[in-house]
């Protein structure tokens, strides 16, 4: 089985870690943990979101927290947006990559923004004329790729009917979002080795929830079907308020953990990462589904035993 040499790794937990918490971070420790990460090797982070803060109050200061952060050279950092507003908040806080997401399950587009997957995509094409206009990269999320709440599985031609409105409007990166944690391993080697087929010019992320223990054996998969960019989050945190059940993203140190163990390079200092999850768990408060934040690596347990 070929594995990729490196992957990229972009961290989410500023905004799809966060968003989710019961308790809300202050600016000061949003700002630490987004420049700590980067310190640790993330040159890809979601810093935020630019929603209407009764939406998700956790993210109500992003503009706050953008200005605040330093930036390092090299790193992309980006948002969420899901509109015209969002995107000019963004820019205004010197955000140069803003993300959108739609749902490819039918009953889950229309539970939450009452459109069709294929509307929702075209009601962006205002933001994309805008990102062109004003030099915004743009990425794209296709939520529930795999499973709904609703529908359970996802059929492809649904994912792919989203896929092509995307580029349509010109979005050349696209992740496929487990939203929900409901895809399995020989789903996500047949639906990316597809997508890949079909759409060869397009930039492609994977992004996995571990709600049912498949996180890290989804990311395998991926990476035989030859995604070698994926998303994840510091100590595990996560989950999606508007997918009912869905839970933690994978740790972003267990992916880190298992890519080193494995062989495959990621940028990122494990030590550093490890003790950006630890300093997570003590701004929420709780433990976290972290493995690693657990156990540790599995050089620790040689170390203790020499």
């Amino acid at each position: 089985m070929n594995f990729p040499d490196r992957v990229v790794i972009c961290e989410v937990g500023p905004r799809d870690g966060l968003q989710n918490e019961k308790v809300v971070l202050t600016v000061p420790q949003k700002v630490e943990l987004i420049e700590r990460s980067v310190e640790a090797g993330a040159k890809v982070i979601e810093i935020g979101s630019f929603v209407h803060p009764k939406a998700v109050p956790q993210m109500a200061d992003t503009d706050e927290v953008a200005r605040l952060m330093k930036r390092a050279d090299g790193v992309e950092y980006r948002a969420l947006v899901m509109n015209l507003r969002g995107l000019e908040r963004a820019e205004a806080a010197g955000i140069r990559k803003a993300k959108f997401t739609v749902s490819a399950s039918l009953s889950h587009s229309l539970s939450n923004h009452n459109k069709t997957p294929e509307q929702a995509v075209r009601d962006f094409a205002d933001c994309a004329e805008y990102a062109a206009g004003h030099g915004i990269e743009l990425s794209g999320a296709v939520s529930t790729a795999f499973g709904c709440p609703f529908e359970g599985r996802v059929p492809l031609d649904q994912v792919m009917n989203v896929i092509a409105r995307f580029r349509e409007i010109g979005v050349r990166e696209l992740s496929l979002s487990d939203t929900t944690g409901m895809a399995n391993p020989a789903q996500v080697f047949e639906y990316t080795v597809k997508v890949r087929k079909e759409f060869p010019d397009m930039t492609w992320v994977l992004h996995f929830h571990n709600t049912r223990g498949m996180g890290l054996a989804n990311v395998v998969a991926g990476m035989a079907a030859g995604i070698d960019r994926y998303d994840a989050c510091f100590a595990g945190l996560g989950g999606c308020p508007f997918a009912p059940g869905a839970t933690g993203n994978i740790a972003t140190e267990d992916l880190t953990h298992m890519c080193h163990e494995m062989g495959i390079r990621t940028g990122y200092d494990l030590d550093a990462v490890i003790a950006v999850g630890r300093t997570v768990q003590q701004f929420v408060g709780h433990d976290t589904v972290s493995f690693i934040l657990k156990a540790g690596k599995c050089t620790d347990i040689i170390a203790a035993n020499k």
